[in-house]
């Protein structure tokens, strides 16, 4: 396959493609085929698509700091000598790990593509240690330096994690959800082995800006007042809403041995608080943990309602029967 510089070349079919752009050519990794046994899906429609720079799934900052001290050339060569040598896990690597799982069951609900600067050579050696841990990967793009950004919308990525921040901005404003890995975030990830978490801000993020721009333009005082007026008015949909549908998908279809904890972490407080909430309870397709110390508006919302006391539940019921059951009385506010 012969490409013309910065084309993206469609990759379907069974076994590894790897997309080489600017100064290189993408090619077919035969050594590699021949050890595959899973078919590649030939449409990433439904799925969740996660791009990851090859310095976020796997620890080449050895390899980079050669490169930064010396040239490219120094880099490759390094590279080459170390192609049967696994990379050491990077930092974004559990998460992946823990995504590729909702694969077992048979259903391919979430496809890894690499999206590197990097070259032909260092791809050979990414696609081997992925292949060395057991990661299920078989698409990736190596730009040989030019910006990875650009194939973001082409492969119809739900999310690009990196450990750089330059390429993660560049994502953004390309209007690609985007994420800097920090190193902290693989002890995080160890710590939890059959579960991902994700955390998300509210305004700009899961929903609009339009909320933000009035506490920009006008203060906290006018902020509150207009969502206190809308707070039945579920707000517009986010950059990374797509991201959260896709999670919930992924979840519902699922495996046992992996879930997935959102978390919906915002700035918002009382009474502004309530129309963050009933937004995503307006979806109807996800569960929703709220501990609220505000009775009626809990009321309003819960199909179900647990009351605890110093770690025990002292009362539960349907949410409709809160009044009756005289819920009220047993809150301490």
């Amino acid at each position: 396959m012969q490409g013309s510089e910065g084309d993206l070349l469609p990759c379907t079919g069974q076994g590894f493609f790897l997309c080489f752009c600017g100064r290189a050519n993408s090619f077919f990794l035969p050594d590699l085929v021949s050890r595959q046994k899973t078919l590649m899906p030939s449409s990433l429609e439904g799925q969740l698509v996660v791009a990851i720079s090859s310095r976020a799934l796997f620890d080449f900052e050895e390899e980079n700091r050669l490169f930064e001290q010396t040239d490219d050339r120094a880099y490759m060569d390094l590279q080459l000598q170390r192609l049967e040598l696994p990379a050491p896990p990077g930092v974004a690597f559990s998460l992946v790990k823990k995504l590729l799982a909702f694969n077992q069951t048979g259903a391919a609900g979430v496809e890894v593509v690499i999206l590197s600067r990097n070259d032909p050579v260092s791809g050979m050696r990414v696609f081997r240690s992925a292949q060395h841990y057991g990661l299920n990967i078989q698409r990736g793009s190596f730009t040989r330096g030019q910006p990875p950004w650009r194939y973001l919308k082409p492969l119809h990525a739900n999310l690009f994690l990196s450990a750089h921040l330059s390429d993660v901005r560049a994502a953004l404003d390309a209007g690609v959800p985007a994420a800097q890995v920090y190193p902290h975030a693989a002890h995080a990830s160890n710590a939890h082995p059959h579960e991902v978490r994700i955390a998300f801000d509210g305004d700009a993020v899961l929903f609009s800006d339009e909320a933000e721009q009035v506490f920009q333009s006008q203060g906290l005082s006018a902020f509150q007042e207009h969502e206190r007026a809308n707070a039945r008015l579920p707000l517009s949909a986010g950059p990374f809403k797509p991201l959260l549908e896709s999670l919930h998908r992924l979840q519902r279809d699922g495996t046992e041995a992996m879930r997935i904890r959102t978390a919906l972490v915002t700035a918002r407080s009382a009474p502004a608080h309530e129309r963050a909430i009933r937004t995503l309870a307006a979806g109807g397709d996800m569960s929703i943990l709220l501990c609220e110390q505000y009775y009626d508006f809990a009321r309003s919302l819960a199909d179900q309602y647990l009351v605890m006391e110093r770690g025990e539940i002292i009362a539960r019921g349907a949410g409709a029967d809160m009044d009756k059951n005289d819920v009220r009385a047993l809150l301490a506010v």
